[in-house]
């Protein structure tokens, strides 16, 4: 199994850890990549770990540390990640990503 980030996605992890860079310092910014990484690793052991999410075929995986979801789908042996979504803020601004 492996995954590929939609390059939206990719934009959303850049655009959260330079926020926690900023306003917090690198330590924090680092933590939520490390988190990230930890988060697509248990996905690609446990692909279907994540719950159904609003549309047909989307699934979401809460990151343990930080307020975000990694919205994915499941295609064959890939997980394709649509978006680092934050918990509380603009929900289904990903939608229309694929």
């Amino acid at each position: 199994m492996n995954y590929s980030l939609h390059p939206e996605a990719e934009a959303d992890l850049r655009d959260a850890a330079e926020f926690y860079r900023d306003s917090a310092g690198p330590i924090l910014s680092q933590s939520l990549l490390a988190e990230f990484e930890r988060s697509i690793n248990t996905l690609l052991q446990h692909p279907g770990l994540g719950s159904s999410w609003r549309q047909r075929g989307h699934r979401r995986y809460l990151m343990k540390r930080f307020p975000y979801s990694l919205i994915y789908t499941i295609s064959g042996e890939e997980i394709r990640i649509l978006a680092l979504a934050h918990q509380n803020r603009r929900p289904g601004y990903w939608r229309g990503r694929e």
